[in-house]
């Protein structure tokens, strides 16, 4: 009941902010080219559903396939630095100074290396993604409490044993939290990674919008990205909720 009192007050919040957006563009006769209203970016939405809808499947299709690629190599990543402290020792500093590196500025270095196909992009979503579930997953390993880590050994548990049955577990928490940020962000990856060249996408109808100035359109693709990273987050937070509601019971379980 309090979520949803919250989630209303958050509507009502954004519908007045929608309705100050309007009357001070309306008021103050800003150019349609310039900063068209909600009114008619919700407009414009209706009139190219048509024409949109192809663009954001292709958009959707690729995040995801992004993001699964991401977690994947992200939850690896962390296992064996979590596992392996050697491998730790002499990669973690390298992913750390990676982060410096802007991901527009790779892109030209993976069309040379890659063409313009579907791995190049692929390659961006991923890295968009990886960062933050190889952290969260990682803190959420040496977060395992110390005592049952002590209660594993004095049954005799081996190494593996006490990941796999204590630390993995444990860590649901906050590994479901870096995939719900790598999330967001593959939305905004595969826009980013359509700019490289694509036939569609959000990324390409964007593109298209602003070289005809028609900045209703570029508005449509930033409320369905915002639309689209929103879902793929409750998605991620209700498959949360149910993975996450046995933590407890299958540690306990597996004591015995």
């Amino acid at each position: 009941m309090k979520q949803a009192v919250k989630q209303g007050r958050t509507i009502i919040f954004i519908a007045f902010l929608l309705f100050i957006w309007e009357l001070i563009v309306r008021f103050a006769d800003v150019p349609h080219w310039l900063l068209p209203t909600p009114s008619s970016i919700l407009k414009e939405g209706f009139q190219s559903y048509e024409t949109f809808v192809p663009h954001a499947l292709a958009t959707v299709q690729l995040a995801l396939l992004g993001l699964a690629i991401g977690i994947l190599c992200g939850l690896m990543v962390a296992v064996l630095l979590h596992r392996f402290t050697f491998v730790r020792e002499l990669f973690y500093p390298i992913l750390i100074m990676s982060q410096n590196i802007p991901v527009l500025v790779l892109a030209p270095l993976l069309i040379i290396w890659f063409g313009f196909g579907l791995l190049p992009k692929l390659i961006i979503i991923c890295l968009v993604c990886f960062f933050p579930i190889v952290i969260s997953a990682m803190d959420g390993f040496r977060q395992t409490s110390p005592e049952l880590k002590h209660y594993f050994e004095m049954i005799g548990a081996t190494k593996a044993q006490t990941f796999w049955k204590l630390e993995w577990p444990y860590a649901y928490p906050a590994i479901f939290s870096g995939i719900k940020i790598a999330a967001t962000y593959s939305v905004m990856g595969a826009v980013i990674a359509e700019w490289l060249g694509a036939k569609k996408g959000i990324g390409v109808y964007m593109t298209l919008a602003q070289s005809s100035f028609r900045t209703d359109r570029v508005f449509v693709a930033i409320f369905a990205i915002v639309f689209l990273s929103l879902l793929l987050f409750s998605a991620i937070q209700f498959l949360e909720k149910l993975v996450v509601k046995g933590r407890g019971r299958h540690v306990k379980h597996s004591k015995h």
